[in-house]
This record gives structure tokens, C-alpha cells and sequence, in this order.
């Protein structure tokens, strides 16, 4: 029996990412937190994985080339399309997680009174005080922006797993 099929379904957790545009540092995250999970076997414990941006300004578009390149230069697919947080995502996750204090705001602000998301910064699940907990915008610097943001984002996404695991995210 695979511990796939012994994981209660009310047990496991929708997460999704936010950043402005959603382009750059969402579906980074995104990617990394399905790469991640896969990679420490905890793909039981995540019931959905998404990402949106506060705007949507790139709406449909596919994210920065990159955000492509880094994550593949790290072994990390990504498929994603763009799109502007919903009303119903505060509903539809366990956890939305900002990449920095005003996509957190912006987050807080539309966030339906009542819904269940728990909204904050990703940066939360640092346990490497190297690491700055707010994912920075790369899109107007170069590669050591991007790389930067993949390594926290990995260090957050493991992190976060692990107390998932543990009962103490």
C-alpha cells in the first residue's frame, strides 16, 4: 500500500503562491513546492498547488523566461499560465503565500471575511537566517535574482513540508 492511498483527504492541503504579476516568483514557487513535494516523497500530503498574481496585468501570459530557465537549470519543470487571484481562492486553499509584505497586504485586503485561507509570507518557513524571508522581485535584474528567489523558495518549500508533516505548519 502506497502512502498515497493511506493519507486521509480531509488530512492534505491546497496551497498557492502570489506575487504581483504572477510571472516571476508565483509560479516559481509553484513549481518548486511540485518538485519539492515529489522529491521528498510528501506529494500525499498536497491536495492542489497553484499560483496567481494580485494584478493581472500578465493575465494569461506564460511566466518570465527566467523563471523558466532557472527553475530548469535546477531540474525543475514548469507549466504554467498566468492569472489574477480570485475571490474563490480564499475558499479553495488551506494556505496562500505571499512572496512580500505588499502582496501580502493587497492579499489581506480581498481576502473575503470569513474564508478559510490562511494568508502569509512564504518567508515564515525560513529556518536559514541567510535567507531573507521576502522573496524580491527579479524581474528588473538579472540571473542572480532569479537563482536567489530559487533557493529560498526551495528552503521554504522543504521547511513547510516538514512541519505539514510534523503537525506544527
Amino acid at each position: 500500500m502506497t502512502s498515497e492511498s493511506t493519507t486521509p483527504a480531509d488530512s492534505r492541503v491546497a496551497v498557492a503562491f502570489c506575487c504581483l504579476g504572477n510571472i516571476c516568483r508565483s509560479p516559481m514557487a509553484e513549481a518548486v513546492m511540485r518538485h519539492v513535494a515529489k522529491d521528498m516523497e510528501m506529494s500525499h500530503v498536497v491536495s492542489e498547488i497553484d499560483s496567481f498574481g494580485t494584478s493581472g496585468f500578465h493575465s494569461g501570459d506564460s511566466p518570465d523566461r527566467r523563471t523558466v530557465q532557472t527553475c530548469l537549470a535546477n531540474g525543475v519543470p514548469v507549466n504554467h499560465t498566468s492569472r489574477r487571484v480570485r475571490p474563490s481562492d480564499f475558499e479553495k486553499f488551506d494556505y496562500i503565500f505571499a512572496m512580500d509584505r505588499e502582496n501580502l497586504e493587497d492579499l489581506k485586503y480581498m481576502q473575503p471575511r470569513g474564508s478559510k485561507a490562511k494568508v502569509m509570507l512564504f518567508g515564515v518557513y525560513s529556518e536559514d537566517a541567510r535567507l531573507d524571508k521576502i522573496v524580491s522581485d527579479p524581474y528588473y535584474g538579472g540571473p542572480d535574482g532569479f537563482q536567489r528567489n530559487f533557493r529560498q523558495l526551495d528552503h521554504f518549500a522543504r521547511t513547510f513540508l516538514k512541519r505539514i508533516a510534523a503537525g506544527t505548519a
